[in-house]
This record gives structure tokens, C-alpha cells and sequence, in this order.
């Protein structure tokens, strides 16, 4: 073993993982390169050419590098373990009349455990995986993740739900530069296609990004069961039919199938009667917010409420806040109104840079 210790890094064939398990081999790290299949493209109802982390280009663009620079890899097969909890969760929250979150599932639940098991069968030390953020261990003897140095690609938003136990063993190797110094590194170690990679924003098991024929592919039922229902105003006012909540989310403007003569946003989806409830962009601010299921980081408990800053998505910029820890439930009361708080998506709360810990959203 090398004096730096033994690292799994999973690797996904993107730019950003395999630069972060190079820089790691050439630290002096013993690198295992480990990438996870964790769903198929064809049953998920995908037509057109299988892309994204799973694909067999993906994993074989892993492997060929990790043979090039010497180090072992491996595929690993959680399928199974992805599919029951965070596909079949993505469907149920939607027939919940919620908005899911499956990255910050798949990263908590699927993952991070995964990875941890494996590690423990390879004798490593540590995982590292290419996101953007940064961990370091706090004066209070806890493992806080913060932000990475680059803005626009600062992921610690979904790793709010990472264990202290995982963090202790976690690396992010690529904390420290933005995405333009990680491709111009892809250049210099000769690996001009890799540099040249693409980007997925859209969630990794839906194809076309279409969550609509998702849904109905993985509940065929779906359709027949739920039916057309009414658009209400929130007077209660019928203002015409559509057809069916779970293909509404919170905030949502285009592709309502109805026109009032002004732009309407989906303000609040009830599921018990199969209404979908309407309203101007202004309905749409809230000045306070419950999130359930909280994981903390960076202290163990809140004993009074402090000031935070809170993200309600993932591309929010955050808005200040007083944050009041209830047990597992987190009170936030905003300093100014937020628009579009969609149950089911997460909340995460940041003390500067730190991440505090975060939650979902509840109605």
C-alpha cells in the first residue's frame, strides 16, 4: 500500500471523476476505480441511443483510463438497490402530490453506502468522487462540507444527506478548482475527447427528460387510476380540467393545457381530490417553510435558532433566514418572501460557505 493510503473513486467516464482519480494517483495514492451501473436505459422506456453515466461507452471511457494510468477498476452492479428505493420513491412522490429529489437519495442512501461496503472489501481507506465541494474537519471534531470554489458548479447542495461516519472517509479532490482549470487538466494529461465531454443536467433515469412517459412507463396504470381532475383557483373557483396531478409540480407555468388570459403558475397540488390549484407568479411567496427528515453536518444539534442562509433548489442563490431545529423538523422563517416552495424538493441551510445540513420540504 502506498504511504498515502488506499482511495476507491467512483468514476463515472466523465471528465470530472477521472481527472479526480488521477490527481489522486498521482498524490501517490493506491487509486481503485470503482463505477457503478445503477440503471438500464431500456427499462426505464428509453428509444434513442443510451447516453449518460450508465452507458457502456461510459463505463468502458473509465476503465480505459484507469488501464492507462496503471490502477485497478471494477463495475459495480447496484441496480437492484438503486431501482427499489430511489425509482420507485421517484414515482411515489409524485402520486404523493410531491416534487422528489433522487439525487440527494441516490447520493445518501445508494452511494455513499455502496461505495462505503466496497471499500471495506478492498481494504481502502478512503472514497473520493468528483464533486464540487470541500470537507475538512471542524474544531467541534465534525467532518462540514462546504462549498466548492467554483460557484457554478458547487455541489454540497446534494450532499446534505451524507453521514458524519461517510464523511470521515470521504474525498472531493476537485473542491479547490472550477470546471474550466478540470478540463484544461483533462487536456494536459492528453485526453482531448475526455475535456470535451458534455454535461447532463437532466435526472439520470429519465429519458429525454420526459418524467411524464417515465411515470407512465414504470405505472402503466397511472392514466386509469388518477384520470382527468380540475384546475381550481385558490378561492376554489373550477377554472377547467386536467389531466392528472402527478404530471404538475410546484411553479410550473408552461404546459398547463389551459390559458386564462394572464400567466398562471401551479401554486399547490392536492392529490386527495385530484386538483391542481392555480395562481399569479405573487401567490406563489412564502415567507416560511417546514423541512422534515433534517441531517446535520456541521453541528450535531441546534439548540436556538440561528440565522442561515437557505436553499430551497438546487440552482437557488439562497435567501436569509432564522432556522428553528424541532426534533427532525427544521422551522425557517425567510427574511424576504421565496417563490415556488415545492414539497419533496430539498432545503439546505449554510452557515457562509459551511453547509449546516439540510431536509425536504414538507406541505
Amino acid at each position: 500500500m502506498s504511504k498515502r493510503g488506499r482511495v476507491l473513486v467512483a468514476m463515472s467516464g466523465g471528465v470530472d471523476s477521472s481527472v479526480a482519480a488521477v490527481m489522486l494517483h498521482e498524490q501517490g495514492y493506491e487509486v481503485i476505480g470503482i463505477t457503478m451501473k445503477t440503471w438500464d436505459y431500456a427499462a426505464s422506456g428509453g428509444s434513442s441511443k443510451e447516453t449518460g453515466c450508465c452507458s457502456l461507452d461510459s463505463i468502458n471511457d473509465a476503465r480505459s483510463l484507469a488501464v492507462s494510468y496503471g490502477f485497478p477498476h471494477y463495475i459495480l452492479d447496484i441496480r437492484g438497490e438503486f431501482g427499489d428505493f430511489v425509482i420507485d420513491n421517484f414515482v411515489d412522490e409524485y402520486i404523493a402530490g410531491r416534487t422528489p429529489n433522487p439525487c440527494v437519495l441516490c447520493n445518501t442512501h445508494i452511494k455513499w453506502e455502496a461505495l462505503m461496503k466496497r471499500a471495506n472489501m478492498l481494504d481502502c481507506e478512503f472514497i473520493a468522487t468528483g464533486h464540487y465541494a470541500n470537507i475538512r474537519l471542524h474544531n467541534n471534531n465534525r467532518y462540514v462540507i462546504s462549498k466548492g470554489r467554483d460557484e457554478n458548479k458547487d455541489q454540497s447542495y446534494v450532499l446534505w444527506g451524507v453521514t458524519q461516519e461517510n464523511l470521515a472517509r470521504t474525498q472531493f479532490p476537485l473542491g479547490s478548482f472550477t470546471k474550466a482549470e478540470i478540463r484544461q487538466m483533462a487536456l494536459d494529461m492528453g485526453q482531448k475527447e475526455l475535456a470535451a465531454k458534455s454535461e447532463s443536467y437532466e435526472i439520470c433515469f429519465v429519458p429525454e427528460n420526459d418524467y411524464r412517459a417515465f411515470l407512465r412507463h414504470k405505472k402503466p396504470t397511472l392514466d386509469q387510476e388518477i384520470g382527468p381532475g380540475n384546475f381550481l383557483l385558490s378561492d376554489g373557483t373550477v377554472v377547467g380540467q386536467h389531466i392528472g396531478y402527478p404530471y404538475f409540480t410546484i411553479g410550473q407555468r408552461k404546459g398547463l393545457g389551459i390559458a386564462l388570459g394572464k400567466p398562471m403558475f401551479v401554486l399547490e397540488i392536492l392529490p386527495e381530490s385530484n386538483s391542481v390549484v392555480l395562481g399569479e407568479e405573487h401567490e406563489l411567496e412564502k415567507s416560511q417553510a417546514f423541512v422534515r427528515d433534517v441531517n446535520l453536518v456541521k453541528y450535531a444539534s441546534l439548540d436556538q435558532p440561528m440565522e442561515a442562509v437557505t436553499k430551497i433548489r438546487y440552482k437557488d442563490s439562497g435567501m436569509l433566514s432564522t432556522i428553528t431545529q424541532q426534533g427532525t423538523t427544521m422551522q425557517v422563517d425567510f427574511m424576504h418572501k421565496v417563490k415556488g416552495i415545492a414539497p419533496g424538493q430539498s432545503a439546505v441551510f449554510y452557515e457562509g460557505d459551511d453547509l449546516l445540513g439540510g431536509g425536504f420540504l414538507m406541505k
